[in-house]
């Protein structure tokens, strides 16, 4: 970390958009309230800021909260039910988007090109999924990102009317922390173990 010295760098003490990136993190303890509509358009907004080349906007998302969280949990229950899942998960999938007041499940929908490759269009659509994710974080907001067998199940994609190209990137949940985020000190990792120079 000795380049945060460096003429001209500012460190994060004292650099808050550093802090906050550098302190990034997951919260998997959610309440009420989620985010209102301004709120919301301002995260759905944030997910256009990914690196996107061309524009072609190859995502998409499903927003659920009040009635739309038991709906879509029914749609996981039926997804399970097909798939053969265990009772345990059977009875589970119901209750699994009330982790929290909002759930944003993102689709990658990948767009005809002959310029920018699938795996691109495939990296725009986790960005976005991260990019709401910070947007969420920055407006005082708690957020985690799921995956989970639902994610590649053709079951519960055929449930959400995806198209046969169109897979799912991630299940945002968005709402209130319901704790308090503590001081988070995590030792500095060392960089050389995933780093190197070419």
């Amino acid at each position: 970390m000795g380049e945060l010295n460096t003429p001209g760098i500012i460190p994060p003490e004292h650099n808050p958009e550093l802090a906050f990136l550098l302190n990034r993190r997951s919260c998997h303890k959610l309440m009420a309230p989620g985010p209102g509509a301004d709120a919301l358009e301002l995260i759905l907004r944030a997910a256009l800021r990914a690196p996107d080349f061309l524009r072609l906007r190859p995502f998409r998302f499903l927003v659920a909260r009040d009635g739309g969280l038991d709906r879509l949990g029914q749609a996981m229950q039926r997804a399970a039910i097909a798939a053969g899942k265990d009772e345990a998960t059977v009875a589970r999938a119901p209750d699994m988007p009330r982790r929290a007041p909002l759930l944003i499940t993102v689709v990658f929908s990948p767009k005809p090109s002959e310029t920018v490759p699938l795996f691109d269009q495939e990296l725009c659509a986790g960005s976005a999924v991260l990019m709401m994710q910070m947007a969420a974080r920055a407006q005082g907001f708690g957020a985690v990102w799921r995956s989970g067998w639902l994610m590649f199940d053709p079951g519960f994609h055929r449930e959400l009317g995806l198209a046969a190209q169109e897979r799912i990137a991630g299940f945002l949940y968005i709402g209130t922390p319901a704790h308090p985020e503590p001081a988070r000190s995590r030792p500095d990792e060392d960089l050389s173990a995933f780093t190197s120079w070419i």
